[in-house]
């Protein structure tokens, strides 16, 4: 159920900024939806986010950048060694330029970066660039 919160999250903020719109309400919210729009704010991909009554269902409302082009997170469960991260980024990204795979990891929700950096694999939550 989580993943598709996060799902429906991802798209609409990928609609939003292919209409034009400066901010985006996501809702209902989750701990892993802050986490992935915290490492796309820390990132560059977004301005800022608020949250909104975080103790009952909750919204976020999301402040566009317009530098998002596809965030997806994924449905299925996907496992990643720490060795094998960079053959899925190259895999799953356009260049390795930019863009960030978001990976569930024991010391936490981090991108692909930041897992290689820490030699940690886990499992893919979705991707954005």
């Amino acid at each position: 159920m989580g993943r598709r919160i996060l799902n429906d999250a991802l798209r609409s903020i990928v609609n939003a900024e292919k209409r034009g719109k400066d901010s985006v309400k996501l809702q209902p919210i989750s701990t892993v939806m802050r986490s992935f729009l915290n490492i796309m704010k820390t990132r560059g991909y977004i301005k800022n986010y608020q949250v909104y009554d975080p103790m009952r269902v909750g919204r976020i409302e999301v402040e566009l950048q317009g530098r998002v082009k596809d965030c997806k997170a994924l449905t299925y469960r996907q496992d990643l060694k720490a060795r094998d991260i960079q053959a899925y980024t190259s895999r799953i990204l356009p260049t390795h330029q930019w863009g960030y795979v978001v990976i569930s990891t024991p010391e936490g929700i981090l991108d692909h970066e930041k897992a290689i950096e820490k030699n940690v694999g886990g499992q893919v939550l979705g991707y954005f660039h």
